[in-house]
């Protein structure tokens, strides 16, 4: 314990001699495929991100039932933001058209916020949750999201999730994470578990 605990000091030394450095080339990484994780993955970054003092925003798309990373990550402000701009509601392929057109609003709403927050260098990575699937449910054309990611700050990493990430987006990223699904619980009618899917 001892040990563990000198270790954690020289490594805490060492950092604050070194100092902390921001991102100085941003890139571009996509997290994609059909198995479960990406966006874990993509939090995971952003953790590594925050303890080398770099400010990360999240913003999340077609997500707004609360999630067990949520509370979490409140304790991580004002280092690590999460921002969601939807009103609850069923998954997409339940709504009927007049909720399609407030959803595509509030999508529009949060694409707004986050060209803004580019724009204003106000973090220095942005997560941008299940965008990949707003674009396969016409909520954003693949055009605007390549557009926002060729006109990104310099300085700026930008990590994109969801599943079916068109040909256009993943020629515009720097990293390609594919998660498959190999096995599923919900393959054996194991519903969504509390703490672990959501």
């Amino acid at each position: 314990m001892l040990n563990v605990q000198w270790t954690i000091d020289k490594i805490e030394v060492k950092m604050n001699r070194i100092g902390y450095t921001k991102v100085e080339k941003g890139l571009i990484q996509v997290y994609t495929g059909e198995g479960k994780g990406k966006t874990t993955a993509a939090i995971g970054q952003g953790i590594r991100a925050i303890g080398r003092g770099n400010r990360v925003y999240m913003v999340q798309f077609l997500k707004s039932s609360h999630t067990g990373e949520l509370s979490t990550l409140k304790r991580l402000e004002p280092d690590f933001k999460v921002f969601r701009f939807e009103k609850p509601r069923d998954f997409v392929w339940n709504l009927n058209s007049e909720q399609m057109e407030e959803l595509k609003c509030e999508i529009k709403t949060a694409f707004e916020f986050v060209k803004a927050s580019l724009i204003n260098k106000e973090c220095d990575m942005i997560i941008l949750d299940e965008i990949l699937g707003t674009i396969k449910s016409k909520l954003l054309s693949v055009d605007e999201v390549v557009e926002l990611l060729k006109n990104k700050p310099y300085n700026v990493e930008v990590a994109l999730t969801g599943r079916n990430a068109p040909q256009e987006i993943l020629d515009a990223a720097d990293y390609v994470s594919t998660i498959g699904c190999i096995k599923h619980p919900y393959q054996k009618g194991i519903a969504a578990r509390e703490g672990i899917e959501y």
